[in-house]
């Protein structure tokens, strides 16, 4: 063993390993083979004592953010890599640990452990957004040689967890500490917040964003915060007027306010000359030429004002930005571009103009003032969701340091340019919803570093380019909704980063076979519906490379023999192959295969056989196999299976006989029922009564017998089409007293007699009602 690192602080780590869980390789060199603990990822020691002073294993690198469903590859491998688990007491041995960060990990609801209060040496300790539960516990006050201290506790996906903290007092004690961070943590009860905050002077940085704080302390006229440099009150429903003394900091560097709800008189930024970061989005106070003027000719680099109802009129007061590069002028109400006195635009690295109201602007005219530029240091532009007209001008191309472009949702029109295979750092296009027409230009495949394309509901012709499958980058890729045609290209098989293709709704013609597919093996969600696609596979036990989440392919051939690939897709939530040509039977066993599927849709083909679904998944709400050649009975469908979390049961236009069975208890939240065109006969079951349908449709059967009075407890009924059958007796005046709410009733072609009962005049809102071809008598109610 080196003589860096003792027994004991083995020993001691190893048991902090044991003690987690989950899929994590992060601590693979943390092996009873390799002794010199020292030598460890994570670790770190002192050269001269060798003593363990730090643990730094943070997850997502140390960069925790929300989850976008639309993650990287490596952000969704990252995930897997946080440390679960417990914090074992075994690192109390660590006797002069200085560094503790276990930040962006998932602890799974566990409360931060007290006998971190009991490490000295302690000068650095990041617990932020680790899943951790429960009240802060007061022991932490011991660590007064603390420089650092992030307990923030933002984690996402929901729900996440909200630490909290009723009394801070003892905050007081560390008065060391230059960096607190407690954003997201409940301190709805901790009023006496400012007041402890005032006594840590050396404090210079302090993040208090999303902590449901609501008391700014008014009459507080100013405070001991002479060294403070970063103050994040985001994110909090203050709902009062800006307190003075936030302004009275004169060493603020940075400032963000954001969506704190300020109203009232508004404040003077005038003092805060060292300001280079302000964040005010949805507040109001910003719509005001006084503070833009006040702000002209300062220092500030970054400005966020979304939201603040700014006219592009009041723009002119703010001028002399020079060393500004990160602009926000979002859900404003700009109806001009930006006027070249308010900045440097040669500088500027990010702008978002979107969800304005700009219109009337050529796109050329728009980005004259970059183009302008002998290098553009612009990294990221976003115009979604304006007025702006015109080409994409070749002149794009020059904007060399572009990451990210979103011109989406405006009234863009003509070709994507050649010169778009310039922007060589381009990792997000994002250009839906315009105009667009031509092809896909070749050079495309020259964006090596694209990660996301989205060019989808534009007019774009032509056949995809081969040069597609040179984006090796590639994680998303939508093109749906245009009008595209020819075949796919092969090259598109050799996309090993996408995880999204969306090509539906286009008039793409042709043969796919396996090379469309041989390299995707990230791919999760296939959208191809409303093209005519064949899928002719060259290998008949073909198994895909890939594991997909969502597949639609309606409206391709896929038959007639059923697809059996299918059944290697165990991750499947969603699944539409309607529409696909199919007639040979479905394997029972089909629908077991997939134990998280949430939608099926296999209508519009011609499957025949049985109704045998077996296992029917737990998590299924939608079933729609419709217009198929289904027969024999509904009872080993209904009373076998039952699903509690079906809403959706579409078994029409299928040749269904015998009669409809008293199971449904045992789909309880079924809300749609369509059994229509079927020989189903019998009567109506009375255990439909006691569901919450809002739909049911089961005309062109054979079905006799009376309307139950149990129906009438389907109150939330929107719709009831029972035509087309030999449905007898006196159609019933509860439908007018306690079936209210219908739309549609259709009870023509059946065998009621009797009269006509005036109670349908209840029926306010009724849309159509069709009692035609019946045996009915006496008047007509006056209301209709």
């Amino acid at each position: 063993m080196s003589a860096r690192s003792s027994y004991s602080w083995f020993s001691s780590l190893l048991q902090f390993k044991h003690g987690l869980t989950g899929e994590s390789q992060r601590l693979a060199s943390w092996v009873v083979e390799n002794k010199d603990c020292c030598t460890w990822a994570g670790i770190a020691c002192d050269n001269s004592t060798g003593h363990v002073h730090r643990i730094h294993l943070p997850g997502l690198d140390g960069h925790c953010r929300y989850i976008d469903y639309y993650l990287t590859i490596g952000e969704k491998e990252a995930l897997k890599q946080k440390l679960k688990g417990d914090i074992s007491r075994s690192l109390l041995d660590l006797k002069q640990l200085k560094h503790l960060d276990l930040s962006c990990n998932d602890f799974g609801g566990i409360q931060v452990p007290k006998f971190i209060g009991s490490f000295q040496n302690l000068r650095y300790l990041n617990l932020s957004q680790s899943n951790f539960t429960g009240t802060i516990p007061p022991q932490l006050g011991n660590l007064s040689e603390l420089h650092v201290l992030c307990l923030g506790s933002f984690h996402y996906p929901y729900p996440f967890e909200r630490t909290s903290m009723a009394n801070m007092k003892w905050l007081s004690s560390l008065g060391m500490l230059h960096h607190l961070d407690m954003s997201g943590m409940d301190l709805s009860k901790a009023t006496d917040w400012l007041q402890v905050i005032n006594t840590l002077p050396s404090l210079v940085q302090l993040h208090l964003s999303e902590c449901e704080l609501s008391n700014l302390h008014m009459y507080v006229r100013s405070v001991n915060l002479t060294s403070l440099s970063v103050l994040d009150l985001s994110y909090n429903d203050f709902n009062t007027p800006v307190s003075q003394w936030i302004f009275s900091v004169t060493s603020l560097v940075s400032l963000d306010l954001t969506e704190c709800y300020f109203h009232g008189p508004i404040p003077c930024f005038r003092n805060l000359t060292s300001l280079e970061l302000l964040h005010a989005a949805w507040t109001n106070f910003m719509n005001s030429s006084s503070i833009f003027q006040e702000l002209s000719s300062s220092n500030l680099i970054s400005l966020d004002i979304r939201g603040c109802g700014i006219l592009s009129s009041l723009l002119d007061s703010l001028q002399n930005l020079t060393n500004l590069i990160s602009l926000d002028l979002s859900f404003n109400q700009l109806t001009k571009r930006i006027p070249k006195s308010l900045g440097n635009f040669c500088n500027f690295r990010e702008i978002d103009l979107s969800l304005n109201k700009i219109g009337n602007i050529s796109l050329t005219y728009f980005l004259e003032s970059f183009f302008e530029c002998k290098s553009p240091a612009l990294v990221s532009l976003s115009l979604f969701r304006n007025h702006i007209t015109g080409i994409i001008p070749h002149s794009i191309g020059n904007l060399s340091f572009l990451r990210t472009l979103h011109l989406s949702d405006n009234q863009i029109s003509g070709p994507i340019p050649y010169s778009i295979g310039q922007l060589s750092s381009l990792e997000k296009l994002y250009i839906w919803s315009n105009r667009l027409d031509g092809s896909l230009p070749d050079s495309i495949g020259q964006l090596s570093s694209l990660e996301k394309l989205d060019a989808a509901s534009n007019k774009l012709d032509g056949s995809l380019p081969d040069s597609i499958g040179r984006l090796s980058s590639l994680e998303v890729l939508i093109i749906g909704f245009n009008r595209l045609d020819g075949s796919l290209p092969d090259s598109l098989g050799q996309l090993s980063k996408l995880t999204l293709l969306d090509f539906s709704h286009n008039l793409l013609t042709g043969v796919v076979t396996e090379a469309h597919f041989i390299k995707l093996a990230s791919l999760k969600d296939l959208y191809g519906p409303a093209n005519k696609l064949i899928l002719r596979l060259q290998v008949a036990n073909w198994i895909p490379p890939f594991q997909l989440e969502y597949l639609s392919m309606r409206n391709w051939v896929l038959g007639p023999q059923f697809p059996l690939w299918l059944q290697s897709q165990k991750d499947l939530l969603i699944l539409d192959i309607s529409n696909a040509g199919i007639s040979s039977p479905m394997p029972g066993s089909f629908v077991r295969s997939f134990s998280n599927l949430l939608y099926l849709n296999m209508s519009n083909n011609h499957i025949r056989g049985p109704l045998t679904f077996s296992g029917i998944p737990a998590t299924l709400t939608v079933i729609d196999i419709s217009s198929n050649g289904f027969g024999g009975s509904l009872h080993p469908f209904l009373c076998s299976n039952g699903v509690t979390s079906m809403l959706f049961l579409n078994l029409g236009n299928n040749n269904l006989s015998g009669d409809i069975p008293e199971c449904w208890e045992k789909w309880p939240r079924l809300e749609v029922l369509n059994l229509e065109n079927n020989s189903l006969s019998g009567e109506i079951p009375r255990t439909l009564g006691s569901l919450r349908l809002q739909y049911i449709n089961m005309r062109g059967n054979i079905i006799s017998g009376r309307l139950h009075s149990s129906l009438m407890n389907l109150t939330e009924l929107d719709v009831l089409e029972l035509g087309r059958n030999e449905l007898t007796g006196s159609i019933p005046t509860w439908i007018g007293t306690k079936v209210i709410g219908l739309r549609i009733l259709n009870l023509r072609s059946n065998r009621f007699d009797g009269n006509i009962p005036n109670e349908l005049c209840h029926i306010r809102h009724i849309q159509i009602l069709d009692l035609a071809h019946n045996n009915l008598s006496g008047n007509i109610p006056i209301c209709f």
